[in-house]
C-alpha cells in the first residue's frame, strides 16, 4: 500500500476542542486567521497593516455561509482562541464588525472591514486542495497576501513541500513510529502490550504522563458538557432549515432514574435507569445527537476528527460508562482515546479526514472506525480485534456522500452520527465474536479503498452542496 504521507501525528492533533459547525470550515479557518496574525507580527509587519481582505475558495465558498465559515475567520482576526472564547458573545461580536465595519485585529488595531466587501466568495477550486484560503494585508501600496489550506479536522497547511519536510522529520522522532496498522501491530506483538499502550508511549515523547491525563480529562470533560448540554436544551437549530432539536424530546422520554444537578451526577442517574435494547440504541442516538445539535449551533465540541463527526466517540465512550460498565473510570476514558486517536491518524496518513476530499465516508465513517476500535480495547479485545473492528466500521460506511442541505451541518449530518455510533457498536461485537486471524479485509486494505473510493467520487458529493439531498432538497421544503 502507498502511504498518501507519513506524519508524526499525536492524539491531540485528532482530539481537537473547538466551536463549530466545522473543523474544516470554522475551525480550520479560523486557526489559519491565527497563523496569518503571527506570520505578520514574526515579520514586523503587523502595526503598518491599514486593511485587509480575505478570499475563500472552492467548498470553503460553496458551503462557507452555512458553516459559518465568515464568522470564523472574524473571531480568528479578532485574535480569539477557539478553546476558550465566550460562546455566548460571538452573535453580538460579530453583530457589531457588521454594523460598526470595523475589527479589532488581534484585540489590538482597530482597522476598516465591511465583511460583506471584504470577504470574498470565490466559486473556482484552488489546485492544491478544495478547501483554500487567502488573506491579504494591505500597507499602503505594499501587500503581504498568505494562502492556506484547510485539510479536515482543523488542520491546516500551506506549502506542501515544507510541510512534508517538517512532519517526516518529526515522524522519525516518535520510538514507534507508524504509518500503517500493520506497524501498530507489530509493536504490540512483539512487546505483548495492548495499542493503547504503545501509543501512550509515544505520546510521553512529546508530553509527560500529567499532560497527557490533564488534556485527556479537557477533552472528555468537553464531550460529556455537549451531550448534556444537547440534552437538556430545547429548541430549533439555527440556520432557516428548522430542524428542531430533538435530543432534548428523546432524553425527556428515557430519563427515568434518580435526580441530578449536573452533568457528573446525570452519569450515575442514568446507569440507575433499566434499559432494554430499544432504550439501548435510543441512548447512544441521543447522546450523539446531543453532540451534533451543540455543534450545529455554534457551540463547544471536541474535533473527533472532524466537528461534523463530532458526536459519535462520545456516544459510544458514553455508552461504555452507563450501558456496559458502572465502575468504568477515567482509565477507560483514557485507553478509549488513546486508541480512538492513533486509528483516526492511520486514516489521516493513508487517505483523508477531510469531507471536501472525501466526502462524509472521511468524517462519519472515520469516527465510527476510531470508535470501533476504541470500544473494542475495553472490551477485552485483542489488538488484532481492534483493527479488525476499526475495518468493519469503515468497510460498510464507504462511499458515504457529504451533501448538506444548505450548506448547513444538520441534514443529514446530526443523524449520521447516531447511524456512526450504532454501527461502530455493532462492528465491536462482530469483532469480539470472531478470529481475528479469519479477517479477510485488513484495515490497511480498506484505508487504501477508501482513499480510492475518494478520488473517484465526483466533486458534487464532497462538501459542496451541488448534488444529493442537498438538492433534492431545498431550503423551501423545510
Amino acid at each position: 500500500m502507498e502511504v498518501k504521507e507519513i506524519e508524526c501525528i499525536s492524539i491531540f492533533d485528532m482530539l481537537k476542542i473547538g466551536v463549530g459547525p466545522s473543523s474544516s470550515h470554522t475551525l480550520g479557518p479560523w486557526r489559519a486567521a491565527r497563523r496569518f496574525i503571527k506570520k505578520l507580527k514574526e515579520e514586523n509587519l503587523f502595526n503598518a497593516v491599514n486593511s485587509l481582505r480575505v478570499d475563500l475558495y472552492g467548498s470553503l465558498s460553496l458551503t462557507g455561509k452555512g458553516h459559518a465559515t465568515d464568522v470564523a475567520v472574524m473571531m480568528g482576526l479578532l485574535g480569539e482562541d477557539p478553546q476558550t472564547c465566550s460562546i455566548e458573545a460571538i452573535p453580538t461580536t460579530i453583530a457589531k464588525i457588521k454594523e460598526e465595519k470595523v475589527i479589532t485585529f488581534d484585540g489590538e488595531r482597530t482597522l476598516p472591514f465591511d465583511p460583506a466587501t471584504c470577504i470574498k466568495f470565490n466559486r473556482e477550486f484552488l489546485p492544491f486542495h478544495p478547501n483554500g484560503i487567502t488573506f491579504k494585508a494591505h500597507m499602503g501600496d505594499q501587500v503581504i497576501e498568505e494562502t492556506f489550506y484547510s485539510i479536515g479536522g482543523g488542520f491546516v497547511v500551506q506549502e506542501e513541500r515544507k510541510r512534508s519536510e517538517l512532519k517526516v522529520h518529526q515522524f522519525h522522532c516518535f520510538p514507534r513510529p507508524v504509518a500503517l496498522a500493520t506497524d501498530l501491530l507489530t509493536y504490540c506483538k512483539n512487546e505483548n502490550k495492548p495499542i493503547s499502550q504503545i501509543v501512550l508511549e509515544n505520546e510521553l515523547y512529546l508530553n509527560s504522563e500529567e499532560e497527557i491525563n490533564e488534556r485527556l480529562k479537557q477533552i472528555w470533560d468537553v464531550m460529556l458538557d455537549s451531550m448534556y448540554t444537547g440534552c437538556h436544551t430545547e429548541g430549533t437549530l439555527p440556520g432557516g432549515l428548522n430542524v428542531r432539536r430533538r435530543a432534548y424530546d428523546s432524553h425527556l422520554k428515557l430519563q427515568k432514574g434518580a435526580p441530578y444537578t449536573n452533568k457528573y451526577e446525570w452519569i450515575e442517574a442514568i446507569r440507575g435507569t433499566e434499559v432494554r435494547f430499544r432504550e439501548i440504541l435510543k441512548w447512544v442516538s441521543c447522546f450523539a445527537l446531543a453532540v451534533n445539535e451543540v455543534n450545529a449551533s455554534l457551540g463547544r465540541v471536541v474535533t473527533a476528527p472532524t466537528n461534523g463527526s463530532a458526536g459519535v466517540i462520545p456516544a459510544v465512550m458514553m455508552y461504555y460508562m452507563v450501558i456496559e460498565n458502572h465502575d468504568a473510570n477515567f482509565e477507560d476514558i483514557r485507553k478509549f482515546m488513546l486508541v480512538a486517536g492513533e486509528i483516526g491518524s492511520l486514516f489521516k496518513k493513508g487517505a483523508t479526514i477531510s469531507a471536501a476530499m472525501g466526502g462524509c465516508q472521511a468524517e462519519i465513517g472515520v469516527s465510527s472506525a476510531m470508535a470501533a476500535g476504541a470500544l473494542t480495547e475495553l472490551m477485552g479485545g485483542t489488538p488484532e480485534q481492534v483493527l479488525m473492528a476499526a475495518e468493519i466500521a469503515m468497510e460498510h460506511h464507504l462511499g458515504l456522500t457529504c451533501d448538506p442541505i444548505g450548506g448547513l451541518v444538520q441534514i443529514p449530518c446530526i443523524e449520521r452520527n447516531a447511524m456512526g455510533a450504532i454501527k461502530a457498536i455493532n462492528a465491536c461485537e462482530m469483532a469480539l465474536d470472531t478470529d481475528a486471524a479469519n479477517a479477510k479485509v485488513p484495515l490497511d486494505k480498506v484505508i487504501e479503498t477508501m482513499w480510492q473510493t475518494a478520488q473517484d467520487m465526483n466533486t458534487k458529493y464532497k462538501e459542496t452542496s451541488e448534488g444529493g439531498l442537498a438538492i433534492s432538497v431545498g431550503m423551501s421544503d423545510c
